[in-house]
């Protein structure tokens, strides 16, 4: 498999292992990122059971500089997202028979 899954990889995925339609199966995939988004937004962290959890996190602004010219940047307060993965989801990452 690729090292990156796009959308239109899941879509796929969804219509040949579940049979649904393509437009469903996109549709079904759209949603999923909408409802993750909308709820992370909404609350600040959502945790998905066995996978992990995601958090927003604040980061203040600060000065930065441009490594290539030494130009000295005041980079903006922005918010990041953070994912930490479940127990589970490192033990099966970590397992020898993963492969």
């Amino acid at each position: 498999m690729r090292i990156n899954l796009t959308k239109k990889d899941l879509v796929n995925i969804v219509y040949m292992q579940i049979g649904f339609s393509k437009s469903i199966s996109e549709n079904l995939i759209n949603e999923f990122f909408s409802l993750i988004i909308t709820n992370l937004i909404q609350e600040k962290k959502l945790k998905i059971s066995n996978f992990g959890t995601f958090s927003i996190r604040k980061k203040r602004s600060r000065i930065g500089r441009n490594p290539k010219t030494k130009e000295k940047k005041i980079i903006s307060d922005r918010n990041v997202v953070l994912f930490k993965p479940s127990k589970d989801f490192k033990i099966f990452i970590n397992s020898k028979n993963n492969d």
